[in-house]
């Protein structure tokens, strides 16, 4: 069971964000075991990551830190959507304005399939998530955006497809954005099936709509916890909080 005992301050999640030395706490939630971050796109600088400055992608969260500007530290990050063998996203993904992956509303076997999938997306101060297709009627034209799959909550309703019976349990993650603009990014420290963490941003978080990121591969990286070693080094798409003085 993957539980970090360094992370003994519990967020109390009806008040403000996690207090400002740690963006990062556990909190038990139907006795499941999970480490949430939270961030506000109002005044967080939420980025996400692929490819370093030699066109490579990073591959997990260390070449990150190395790569930043001088002043600039990463306070937290973890995988956010699926990727290929390349680790090149499945779908949309749009980094600093440009769109390096293309909506992908195709048919297909696995979790990001399992329509609606969704986008988590930065659109200047403000961060959503959203169906797949309604976004890309939207017309909104995102600085960042990765599309994963499924959605776990739409407009305050699990995903239909998501069955309270279902067995499958695994360590996964995902992202929500409250009606305050709290943006909770959510990963489980033991195995937990699709209801249970859709529950989590529905009835603790309040969050309309969820995504999800991913499963097994699911990692974080916080080093206010001690948790800056996450064993996945492997990784496509990723998202993190960046503080500090220095060029964006």
């Amino acid at each position: 069971m993957r539980k970090w005992l360094a992370a003994l301050s519990v967020l109390c999640l009806s008040s403000a964000p996690a207090v400002a030395q740690s963006p990062c706490a556990a909190v038990s939630f139907e006795s499941i075991d999970y480490t949430i971050c939270t961030a506000r796109a109002a005044k967080d600088e939420i980025r996400l990551f692929l490819n370093g400055r030699d066109g490579k992608p990073y591959g997990g969260f260390h070449g990150i830190t190395k790569g930043l500007e001088p002043g600039k530290v990463l306070t937290f990050a973890m995988n956010a959507g699926m990727y290929h063998a390349n680790l090149a996203p499945v779908g949309l993904y749009v980094e600093k304005s440009s769109e390096i992956g293309h909506l992908n509303l195709r048919s297909g076997p696995g979790n990001f399939h399992m329509r609606p999938n969704g986008v988590f997306y930065l659109d200047g101060k403000t961060a959503g998530v959203m169906e797949a297709e309604r976004f890309g009627k939207s017309g909104i034209r995102p600085v960042y955006a990765t599309q994963s799959g499924p959605m776990l909550v739409i407009d305050g309703k699990i995903h239909p497809k998501i069955r309270p019976s279902g067995t499958s349990a695994k360590f996964r993650n995902g992202v929500g954005v409250s009606g305050d603009g709290t943006v909770y990014f959510v990963i489980s420290d033991e195995t937990v099936t699709f209801h249970a963490i859709a529950r989590l941003f529905r009835d603790r978080l309040k969050c309309a709509n969820a995504l999800y990121f991913d499963g097994t591969v699911s990692s974080l990286y916080a080093p206010t916890l001690g948790r800056d070693t996450d064993p996945f080094i492997s990784l496509g798409p990723i998202v993190g909080v960046v503080a500090g003085k220095g060029r964006k």
